[in-house]
């Protein structure tokens, strides 16, 4: 059954939606997970496995909605302004870097190694907000153990986006998303 072009945008934004609504409960549910490490700050990122997914699947558009409705959400719900602040930058930066790895790059990077990158990018774009924040670049001392952090949730996020690719990819309903992007 063909679907007209505003069925196939219903249907796309619902889908989105859906993503949205699962990354955001992720993310609350991570915040309630005692996740203690000695990198304060470092999470699982449980909600980026739901983002780097429609990355992939429906594209960048999508992806991008995606990101600003979880991280809006999210931040309402988990944390205040300079958390919005931090979430925007970091995700933003993930984003574009994961954008242009996918977009130009399908060829020569992998899945993981997108992931990853995202994960550097996104720790990295943090450390900028907090350096505006703050007024200072000390906190660049900090990278390091971001960057060892961001390289292995971001392992984490693409083996669990790996999984969930192949497992949406054999639903109809998203196949049918996935044809059009």
């Amino acid at each position: 059954m063909s679907l007209s072009p505003d069925q196939y945008q219903l249907r796309k934004l619902m889908i989105v939606a859906i993503l949205a609504s699962l990354a955001v409960v992720l993310g609350i549910i991570e915040a309630l997970i005692p996740f203690t490490v000695t990198i304060p700050g470092a999470k699982l990122g449980l909600g980026n496995i739901v983002v780097l997914t429609c990355l992939i699947c429906l594209g960048g558009r999508d992806a991008f909605l995606l990101i600003f409705i979880k991280t809006l959400i999210t931040s309402f719900i988990l944390g205040s302004f300079s958390t919005f602040i931090f979430s925007v930058f970091g995700a933003v930066s993930s984003f574009i870097i994961m954008y242009m790895m996918v977009r130009f790059g399908s060829k020569l990077f992998s899945l993981m190694m997108t992931s990853v990158m995202g994960g550097i990018v996104h720790n990295l774009g943090q450390l900028l907000a907090a350096s505006i924040v703050l007024g200072t670049t000390k906190i660049f001392y900090y990278l390091p153990f971001l960057l060892l952090a961001g390289i292995a949730t971001g392992l984490f996020v693409g083996a669990a986006s790996k999984y969930l690719i192949g497992s949406l990819h054999r639903l109809q309903m998203f196949e049918a998303s996935n044809s059009r992007s």
